[in-house]
This record gives C-alpha cells, sequence and structure tokens, in this order.
C-alpha cells in the first residue's frame, strides 16, 4: 500500500524543528564571540575574571564539538567597533609622561636656560730631526719591520687628558672663574665653582674633546667656553703646556742618550788629573823636570872624564918612557888618572843600585817610575781624547733626534656658537625615552597575557 504524500503542514513543521535545531546548535555558539567581544565585561558576584574566562573557553569548545557533529555552517556575529579600554588610556598617559614630558623639558632647558658655548680648533702633532745616514740604512730597516717607533704622542695624549694639565691651565686661567659664571641659570651644563680638583678634572674632559689618529700621530683638540676669547685662551695655555711637556721629554731623552758618554768622560778627566799630579809630584820630589835631559847631561860628563882619563894615561906613558919614576911629574900624573878614575866611578854609581845605600836615589829606579808615570799620563789622556770624542758623538745624535711638536691648526676664533648642540640633545632625550617607554609597554603586555 502506497504511503499517501505528507501534507504540507507536516512539511512546514519539519522545516520548522530543523529551524529550531540550528538555532539550537548557534546559541552556544553566541554566547563565547558576545563573551570575547566583551573581554571587559565585569565578573558576576561570586566568580572572578579568571572563571569567567574560562568559562567562556569551555563554551567555545562545546559550540566547536557541536557544529563538528551536526555538520551544520555557523555563521558568528560581526565585530562590533573598536572601543578605548582602560589600558589604552594608560598607554596614551605614560607615553605622554615618560615621551614627550621630557623632550619637552629638555627643550625648555635647552633653549630658555642653557647658555651658548664657542668652541676652539688645535692641531697638531710631534715630530723628530731623525735623518737617516747611508750607515744606518741597513740599521734602519730591522727597526721598521720591528714596528718600533716614539710613543711622544700617547704620551702627549695622557698628559692632556690627566689633572697635572687641568691644574697649570687653572692656575694660568683661573677656569673655575671662566666655566662656572653661568651655574645659577645653566646649573646641568655650566662648572659648580666648588668642586673639587677632581670635580674640574671630569668637566675638563666634558669640554674638551680629543681625537687622536695613533697611526699618522695627529692630534686635534676642541675646547669649549662661553665666549669666544676664552676658548681660544684655552686651546693656547694647552699649546704651551704640550710644547713644555715635549721639551722635557726631549731633554730626558737626551740626558738619557748622553749619560753614559758623560759617565766616561768624566771618568777619563779624573784619571788624566791624577796622572798628570802624579808626574808633577815626582819632578817636585826628584827635582828633576826632565830625567831624560838630565841623564844624557850625566852621560856628556862621563863621556869628558873618560876622555880626560885616556889623555891622562898617555901623558902618564909619555913621561914614563922619557923619565925616571921618581920624577914629580909623572906621581902627579899617576895622582890625575887616580882622581879621574874615583869621579868616574862615582858618577857610575848613580846609575846602579849602589847609590840607595847611603840614601840618593840613582837613576835607574828614577827614569823606571817616570817612565811608568809618563805612561799613565799618556794612556789617560788617549782615553780622555776618545771619552770627548764619544760624548760629542752622543749629543750630535742626541740633537739630531731631537724632538718638537708641529702645529697644522693655531688655536681658532670662533664667530657662532655651535655648543651646546640643543636639536640632538633634544633628539637623543626622545629617543631614549621612547626606548624606556616602549620596553615598559611590552614587558607589561607580557605580564598580562601570562595570567
Amino acid at each position: 500500500m502506497a504511503q499517501s504524500p505528507r501534507p504540507s503542514s507536516d512539511l512546514q513543521g519539519s522545516q520548522t524543528a530543523g529551524d529550531e535545531a540550528a538555532e539550537t546548535h548557534l546559541r552556544p555558539v553566541e554566547a563565547p564571540a558576545q563573551a570575547d567581544a566583551e573581554e571587559e565585561v565585569k565578573a558576576p558576584p561570586g566568580k572572578t575574571r579568571r572563571e569567567l574566562r574560562r568559562e567562556i573557553r569551555e563554551a567555545k569548545r562545546e559550540a566547536e564539538l557541536a557544529r563538528q557533529q551536526s555538520g551544520s555552517v555557523v555563521v558568528r556575529p560581526m565585530a562590533r567597533p573598536a572601543r578605548m579600554r582602560n589600558r589604552h588610556w594608560g598607554l596614551m598617559i605614560s607615553f605622554l609622561l615618560l615621551v614627550c614630558l621630557p623632550a619637552a623639558v629638555a627643550s625648555w632647558y635647552l633653549y630658555t636656560r642653557a647658555a651658548d658655548q664657542y668652541a676652539s680648533t688645535l692641531g697638531f702633532t710631534v715630530r723628530s730631526e731623525d735623518i737617516t745616514s747611508a750607515s744606518d740604512i741597513l740599521g734602519g730597516l730591522g727597526a721598521s719591520f720591528g714596528g718600533g717607533g716614539s710613543h711622544d704622542s700617547d704620551i702627549l695624549y695622557e698628559f692632556v687628558r690627566s689633572q697635572e694639565i687641568v691644574r697649570r691651565v687653572d692656575d694660568r686661567l683661573d677656569l673655575r672663574a671662566l666655566w662656572s659664571r653661568h651655574h645659577e641659570t645653566d646649573p646641568l651644563l655650566a662648572f659648580d665653582p666648588s668642586g673639587s680638583i677632581e670635580d674640574l678634572t671630569d668637566y675638563w674632559q666634558r669640554m674638551l674633546n680629543i681625537s687622536y689618529d695613533t697611526s699618522s700621530g695627529l692630534m686635534e683638540l676642541r675646547a669649549l667656553a662661553f665666549t669666544p676669547e676664552e676658548a681660544q685662551q684655552i686651546t693656547t695655555a694647552i699649546y704651551d703646556e704640550s710644547l713644555g711637556m715635549i721639551n722635557a721629554l726631549s731633554a730626558v731623552a737626551r740626558e738619557d742618550a748622553t749619560r753614559y758618554a758623560r759617565a766616561d768622560l768624566d771618568q777619563a778627566l779624573e784619571r788624566l788629573k791624577q796622572a798628570r799630579e802624579a808626574l808633577t809630584a815626582f819632578r817636585l820630589r826628584n827635582q828633576i823636570v826632565d830625567p831624560t835631559a838630565d841623564i844624557q847631561g850625566q852621560m856628556g860628563l862621563l863621556n869628558t872624564l873618560q876622555a880626560q882619563l885616556a889623555s891622562a894615561l898617555i901623558e902618564v906613558d909619555l913621561l914614563a918612557d922619557g923619565t925616571s919614576e921618581s920624577d914629580p911629574r909623572l906621581a902627579q900624573a899617576r895622582r890625575r888618572i887616580d882622581v879621574i878614575r874615583a869621579r868616574i866611578e862615582e858618577e857610575r854609581k848613580k846609575f846602579g843600585g849602589a847609590g840607595e845605600a847611603d840614601g840618593t836615589a840613582n837613576y835607574v829606579t828614577t827614569i823606571s817610575e817616570f817612565e811608568r808615570l809618563s805612561v799613565d799620563r799618556e794612556f789617560a789622556e788617549r782615553a780622555y781624547t776618545a771619552a770627548l770624542s764619544a760624548y760629542d758623538g752622543a749629543l750630535a745624535e742626541a740633537d739630531r733626534q731631537s724632538r718638537y711638536l708641529a702645529s697644522y691648526i693655531r688655536p681658532t676664533l670662533a664667530e657662532i656658537p655651535e655648543y651646546p648642540q640643543r636639536a640632538l640633545m633634544i633628539a637623543v632625550v626622545a629617543l631614549f625615552s621612547f626606548l624606556v617607554w616602549a620596553i615598559g609597554s611590552l614587558v607589561y603586555y607580557s605580564l598580562r597575557d601570562r595570567r
């Protein structure tokens, strides 16, 4: 038996039931969607915001599960227009306080309170007149490949930044008075007159910018002051003090280079003095200026006596041949021979060691001592000559390697104030304030998402 078709009322009833089922599936989905849009709604009494969010997430999961089981398409409601929340207002207020306010305060201070500063530039380098000769070429190659060089520029760089030059320039120009003139109106950028020398040194390094190229040795300085004349006076004082330091370094280097040569020269001079004093004492003691000349005279006397002895012997031989032994002339001649021989013997004793027995010095001892003293004097003279030549050479070498300060930029006089760089300082303050605000905001949202 064939079934009769359903009446239209039944079809309408089934359609209505399907629509109710769809609405049933849609209802649990609409609640989480509305709860998601209303994140900032207050939790009902007895429940916290965390519990309310947990219930919303569970409702979402149940709606998604029901949608998968039914296979129906869920149409979510349209998102509501964005509204300003409390956290948005807090973010804007923090931006105004942390970014805009510091930039505005910095702008107000720099353009209304900060005094204009003028710059003076100075550039110099340390040079040495080190002229290499042809004989020093091979030796100079080793020094060049070894990387050696003068460190005078490094010493000068540290000296310009030291407390010593600050004290000297302060005694010369009264830096405290120059840099503290606007302290009442500009307490941040001006120097506090009650500060110590350490505070003045720190402020010196703020007001003095040094650019130093280690490869070429060029050094450029920029000094700041509240008037162009004072800035130029500061750079001029720095140049004078640096010049004095380089001269002192040159003097020390010259002293080191000539120290040993001068010590050898002093020692040789002292030895020469002692040798000459000993020779003078010898001459005074023996009453002989030149023993050699005295010996030559003594030898001439002996030669004369020898000649007279020979003549007397000949005369005795002639008398003995022509007269008798009783002739008085023969006796006188023989007596003359004995006297001459005795005198010759006495004169010869002066050359031997027999003279020491009766307390008289002989010529052998005298000549020996004189020759020793003469050798000592000659050696001392030669040593003194060599030491003097070495000392002169050391002086010439030290003068050849003398250092001097060569300035390629004389202290300049400014016409307009270039400092403080107000726009740059305001931009730096704004940048750092923005970074602090951005990092704080990211930290806040990161902690908020973890709750």
